[in-house]
């Protein structure tokens, strides 16, 4: 905490000198899934039933929920590369067809050299576009592009004991072989926490050493590409109605789930970290991560709890005066690069603004 807890105060001086805004506020909604089938040591036969209960009830979770510019919930799978499953994966992609959700690239890995991580992710990158038609494409060159969630957090070797990576040039990497965002963070209270919080920026790689992105510049408007790579995080603030031991202020990191259910509280102080893109305060980007293949977190998106607060949520933007938009990661990097480019109005139009 000590690396961000500045950085948090800051911000809340910031929220509390924010002048009210004159244009209708816009806020971009995305489920991040770190989605892992495979995960804690499920056989073959308990991970496709995870994936089963994701492919047959995402349907009836996102029916008649509606943002304000007509589009529904969506969701956004990141899959992790090392529990890569030809059949896992094509399911996926049907339900990705229904336009309900979306495929990027998760990893985990451990003391990994950088052509290694290069290869493995050229490779995937093949995989999912030739075999399962999934990722999108760079509407001017036609390169295929793909959103990247680091496992165990260690984008960039970051952890201190450089367990779980290995790479000290990753954002590199990751750069040239397509991909055009990082969404890995907050991380708190892991120790790969970077300083640099509630932000959308550009981090330049240092290759001789790790954490590269503990630091970067701002996304602003007209300003254009500055650095290595883009990170788009999502909130992370203090929470002090959620006391450690009645007294410390519990951290509120955006993750959800079967312990951490989403609620409209939760939401307004992921919505007061106000993440925009400078210059365009008026779009505010949430992203919210949950693990959802676990049981007891897919038992909260599909017995009730995240419908019922999809339903609050849609409610709150009517009484509450501001506009919201249901995006995957692909449309909230579109979004942003068009407050970067000096658009305005809708945000929702620009949901295939570069990468279709």
């Amino acid at each position: 905490m000590h690396r961000w807890i500045v950085p948090y105060l800051m911000g809340e001086l910031k929220a509390c000198l924010r002048k009210p805004l004159r244009d209708r506020l816009h806020v971009m909604f995305c489920v991040a899934d770190h989605f892992e089938p495979y995960t804690r040591g499920a056989s073959p036969e308990q991970a496709e039933k995870r994936l089963k209960r994701w492919t047959s009830n995402l349907p009836a979770l996102a029916e008649g929920i509606v943002g304000s510019d007509g589009k529904p919930y969506r969701h956004t799978f990141f899959y992790p590369r090392e529990q890569y499953s030809r059949t896992m994966l094509n399911r996926l992609s049907d339900t990705c067809r229904t336009g309900l959700a979306e495929v990027e690239i998760h990893l985990h890995h451990d003391n990994a050299a950088s052509e290694e991580f290069r290869a493995d992710m050229l490779h995937f990158k093949r995989f999912l576009r030739q075999g399962h038609g999934l990722l999108s494409a760079d509407k001017n060159t036609g390169e295929v592009k793909y959103a990247f969630i680091h496992g165990n957090w260690a984008l960039d070797n970051s952890r201190p004991d450089g367990r779980y990576c290995g790479v000290n040039n990753e954002l590199i990497i990751l750069k040239e072989t397509g991909c055009y965002a990082d969404f890995t963070l907050p991380s708190a209270p892991s120790a790969t926490q970077t300083a640099k919080i509630n932000s959308i920026y550009y981090a330049k790689d240092n290759p001789r050493r790790p954490r590269s992105h503990n630091t970067g510049i701002d996304v602003r408007t007209g300003a254009g590409p500055c650095g290595d790579l883009l990170l788009i995080q999502g909130p992370l603030t203090l929470d002090w109605r959620a006391r450690k031991n009645g007294v410390l202020p519990g951290i509120e990191n955006a993750e959800i789930g079967g312990g951490r259910p989403p609620t409209i509280r939760r939401f307004d102080l992921w919505k007061r970290q106000h993440i925009s893109v400078a210059g365009r305060p008026e779009w505010v980007f949430i992203k919210v991560h949950c693990h959802g293949a676990l049981e007891k977190n897919a038992d909260m998106f599909f017995r009730g709890q995240m419908r019922l607060f999809l339903q609050h949520l849609v409610e709150h933007a009517g009484r509450s005066g501001f506009s919201l938009h249901f995006v995957t990661a692909r449309e909230m990097y579109n979004i942003v690069k068009a407050a970067e480019a000096g658009e305005n109005g809708d945000p929702g139009a620009y949901r295939d603004y570069v990468l279709a």
